[in-house]
């Protein structure tokens, strides 16, 4: 307590209730950051402190490739980088197009009138959308004779046999429009049966990272982040998903603990999280660039805080805070939450709002 009288009125610090924090709670996180505290500490009435994490720049969602339908030769295919939308040539074999359409379901049969499934409904809808499903119910997953005229008037646009039948020979099913990733065949292969001849992505930008198990609670679907681009550029987006296993970080998925990342053998169990970006198509920067994210990170309201430099190791264990009040001095146990941006959390029955609290001079 030495020279706290004679300069109280030079580093009080008012108590403020704070509401973002960073989860680091344990008593030699405190200490560490004693040590540490030579800067200058700012007042205010919200405490945050991001999550930083480092990840590439994607695009989409990486898809399994798309396959040969039998032992035929790849005689064109879509180039690397190219956008394809609904209808669009996906690649082609003994000179014969296989388009794109939309749906979850794969292409696993050959689909006639009389068959029944989400195949066909996603068919129905794709016929609607092209302008050659007039009078179909999508809802009614079976193949009716509508279906088979809309087939035909489709077969028809692209100068094919009028067979009313459609399979994996001429379409294939993706999410929506995709963006070739890579071609795994060239042009001449052989293009058999499973055999993957490119690999889809989606048509926006995102980012994919590891985060450390221990920082989880940072990262929640839907809460708001920042993305640093290649180039120094920012952009806003949002959490899409978060892993639900934890894995030891992999270079190949991408993460921060890639090739040259900070988490180079570490083997810390983390979790995959993908951000979608509120602009995507402002969003510049060449595929697989590294990209730094600042999470929110886990926030409280509410609450009060104190500078970090403002905490007091107790004789008898434990931390405290000066309390300064009425020209006299007195210490006051704290119980410590969450940290962030130079403040800490604190919960005592002694203390209230407004309260001010002395910080040695630096």
């Amino acid at each position: 307590m030495r020279g706290v009288d004679d300069h109280a009125q030079a580093w009080a610090h008012f108590l403020h209730p704070a509401g973002t924090h960073s989860l680091q709670h344990s008593e030699g996180d405190v200490r560490t950051a004693l040590r540490a505290a030579v800067y200058a500490i700012g007042q205010g009435r919200r405490a945050s402190s991001p999550v930083r994490a480092e990840g590439p720049f994607v695009w989409g969602w990486e898809r399994g490739g798309a396959g040969g339908s039998g032992s035929a030769t790849l005689t064109w295919v879509a180039p690397a980088g190219s956008s394809i939308e609904r209808d669009g040539k996906l690649y082609e074999v003994n000179g014969k197009p296989v388009r794109l359409m939309y749906g979850t379901t794969p292409v696993y049969r050959t689909m006639k009138t009389g068959d029944k499934g989400e195949d066909v409904k996603q068919l129905k809808r794709n016929l609607q959308a092209l302008g050659f499903g007039t009078g179909l119910d999508p809802s009614d997953g079976t193949f009716t004779a509508g279906t088979a005229t809309g087939v035909k008037r489709w077969q028809k646009s692209h100068s094919l046999k009028e067979t009313g039948e459609i399979g994996k020979d001429d379409i294939a099913f993706a999410s929506g429009p995709q963006r070739v990733q890579k071609n795994d065949m060239a042009v001449g292969d052989e293009a058999a049966a499973g055999k993957p001849v490119l690999t889809l992505t989606g048509t926006e930008r995102l980012v994919r990272f590891q985060l450390d198990v221990a920082k989880a609670g940072a990262a929640k679907v839907g809460d708001p982040v920042t993305v640093t681009l290649p180039g120094g550029a920012t952009a806003t987006g949002k959490i899409e998903s978060v892993g639900s296993t934890a894995n030891p970080d992999d270079p190949a998925s991408g993460g921060a603990g890639g090739p040259g990342g900070p988490g180079v053998g570490d083997k810390k169990p983390k979790l995959q999280v993908e951000v979608t970006l509120d602009n995507a198509a402002e969003a510049k920067g060449p595929d697989q660039s590294p990209v730094s994210v600042n999470l929110t990170g886990e926030t409280r309201k509410g609450v009060l805080s104190v500078p970090v430099n403002s905490l007091l190791a107790l004789a008898d264990g434990g931390f405290g805070v000066q309390v300064v009040e009425n020209g006299t001095v007195r210490e006051v146990k704290v119980e410590l939450g969450m940290f962030g941006k130079g403040r800490v959390e604190v919960k005592g029955d002694a203390l209230k709002e407004g309260m001010r609290v002395g910080v040695p001079k630096s």
